[in-house]
């Protein structure tokens, strides 16, 4: 970053923690940082309710606009946007409370999420259909607004699938209207990002999908889980072989690469490239824990399981959580 970028980043972030702090509900981070908690409720053979709960998610305080649609504020140059991830698993959210409550307001809560997402489909320079960020982002390299996120696709089409899959007892309209724009946004995960997708294939063969597209990728954890899970529901919903295909090797990509993960004290939020890591704060290190253990669930295999409960130890150590809160710091101070 620049100096001014630098600048008008620290001065954005701190203001952003200040005010979650204060619990003014001002801040974006007010959105993204509730308690990670597995749902026990879902189910690898069912596309019912989705693998997380999102309990503070559904009832999020606002800021709301005119439409009921949330929007996040970012504080400084950003200011308040919406976020095609956060209306994603706000409507995912509200989807699980209307399956265990049959509660017809969270219903309505969900459609409005999926039409916000049907309706801000946006065709990249390849053609793809991708939702969009209309913001710039600091991060590494400056995201240039408009950007997409792997990350975004993927927790866009779990949510509409799950609104068609509940839509057919409504009306044929929203049938295929979330149909439809399921199957346009699916599409983006198929694809190298150099083909407009959000796929990346390294020098060994592993298959990433990236939540951030920037060269040299940085296959950040909890995003291409999280995307993953989109890709899961796709092949379950539509028997789909090139979902399948791709989530296989997904998964793959992930058992052979969960040790760099590991810094045998705390996870990592990504493969930064930079001398000193990029350890995830403690909220990702938990979500890392529930992701892993929801991998388990949804693949059979005990050897997401094993590093959930490794990685779950470190955090039960003071002096672990004291160096990861210290070492993430210092790296955000040098790098970003």
């Amino acid at each position: 970053m620049s100096l001014s970028t630098r600048w008008h980043y620290y001065r954005r972030i701190f203001g952003a923690y200040l005010f979650c702090g204060l619990g003014s509900g001002r801040s974006q981070l007010t959105f993204w940082h509730e308690t990670p908690e597995i749902n026990p409720r879902a189910t690898a053979g069912l596309l019912g309710e989705y693998y997380m709960v999102f309990r503070q998610k559904a009832d999020y305080a606002g800021p709301y606009d005119a439409a009921g649609i949330p929007m996040l504020d970012y504080h400084g140059l950003i200011g308040l946007q919406y976020n095609p991830i956060a209306i994603a698993q706000w409507g995912l959210a509200n989807y699980n409370h209307f399956c265990a409550t049959g509660d017809e307001s969270r219903w309505q809560k969900t459609r409005k999420a999926a039409d916000w997402l049907t309706a801000n489909l946006e065709r990249n320079s390849h053609g793809l259909w991708v939702w969009n960020h209309h913001f710039d982002w600091e991060y590494r390299d400056t995201l240039k607004a408009p950007w997409y996120s792997g990350l975004a696709q993927g927790q866009g089409v779990s949510l509409l699938l799950r609104a068609h899959a509940h839509a057919r007892s409504h009306s044929e309209d929203e049938k295929y209207q979330y149909q439809g724009a399921a199957e346009k946004a699916f599409v983006a995960l198929t694809k190298p990002v150099v083909e407009g997708g959000v796929l990346l294939e390294d020098a060994e063969k592993n298959l990433w999908i990236e939540e951030y597209l920037v060269h040299p990728p940085t296959h950040i954890l909890n995003g291409f889980m999280w995307a993953l899970w989109g890709v899961f529901d796709y092949w379950r919903a539509r028997a789909d072989a090139p979902a399948r295909k791709v989530f296989d090797r997904g998964v793959e990509t992930l058992i052979h690469n969960l040790d760099r993960f590991d810094t045998g004290y705390w996870s990592l939020y990504e493969q930064s490239g930079t001398r000193l890591k990029m350890l995830a704060s403690p909220f990702y290190h938990q979500l890392h824990v529930v992701q892993l253990r929801v991998m388990s669930k949804l693949t059979g295999d005990a050897r997401f399981a094993a590093f959930a409960d490794r990685w779950e130890g470190y955090a039960r150590r003071r002096g672990n959580r004291t160096r990861a809160l210290v070492e993430k710091s210092i790296f955000k101070l040098l790098h970003y």
